[in-house]
């Protein structure tokens, strides 16, 4: 009897502007992975759950103010149309728990994801509440939809996947791997602009060059995010993603 092959990772992805997809997705390492079937995408047009001709999905905020609000009927009807097949529902929104490496390893290492991306002001809380969804944020800042914030982290987690990158060594030699930032990285030519490239680089020594990148991530770490080297420092660093 023959075995049947491993799923590949699932991204589906519920937006207004499927058009968007796959974007950046469809470039370079992560959009040959996913025509080598590592991966696979998939998008829902939300106005296709409209219920008029208008293709309507959005209404003034209840109590009022500015813009509008995703209904959540149509949002919810968008939803229940995927399969979840066990994958995390998330809606990217700035309020949402801040992404980090340690969430990505994680959703990387399932059957993929589901993404609502948002528009306008926003989703009804409703849904949010109703379909348990897991909301998420790729930083303190606002964008005018959640279509970019899903292609980050779809991104993020399909350089993870087992054959995407080249070298496995990629994935595990870079910032947040180990709660620090990565060393300084350089390369050929020997000068640049009167810059020469650290000697320790070029000894051969193994053993003293791994110590001077440590030590530079270390220093970089503590100059510029003190969060992650106080939450390193402290032994906590499977929080300092």
């Amino acid at each position: 009897m023959t075995k049947n092959p491993q799923k590949p990772w699932a991204a589906t992805v519920l937006t207004l502007f499927p058009e968007a997809f796959p974007g950046a997705l469809g470039a370079s390492i992560i959009g040959g992975s996913e025509k080598s079937g590592i991966w696979q995408l998939e998008t829902v047009d939300i106005r296709d759950f409209s219920v008029n001709r208008h293709r309507t999905v959005d209404s003034p905020p209840a109590g009022g103010g500015p813009g509008m609000v995703i209904k959540p009927d149509i949002a919810a009807k968008a939803i229940d149309s995927v399969a979840q097949q066990s994958r995390p529902l998330i809606y990217l929104t700035p309020r949402g728990k801040p992404l980090t490496q340690t969430r990505v390893r994680a959703l990387s290492k399932g059957p993929g994801l589901i993404v609502f991306c948002g528009r306008f002001e926003g989703l009804d809380q409703r849904v949010i509440d109703a379909r348990q969804m897991e909301e998420i944020s790729i930083g303190d800042y606002v964008l005018a939809g959640g279509e970019v914030a899903a292609q980050v982290l779809i991104e993020a987690c399909v350089r993870l996947l087992p054959g995407v990158l080249g070298d496995a060594e990629s994935a595990t030699e870079e910032s947040f791997e180990d709660g620090l930032l990565e060393y300084p990285l350089y390369t050929k030519p020997r000068e640049f602009e009167g810059r020469a490239i650290p000697e320790v680089l070029l000894s051969g020594d193994h053993g003293k060059i791994a110590k001077w990148r440590r030590e530079e991530q270390i220093k970089m770490t503590k100059a510029r995010r003190a969060d992650l080297w106080a939450a390193f420092d402290k032994g906590d660093d499977h929080e300092c993603d």
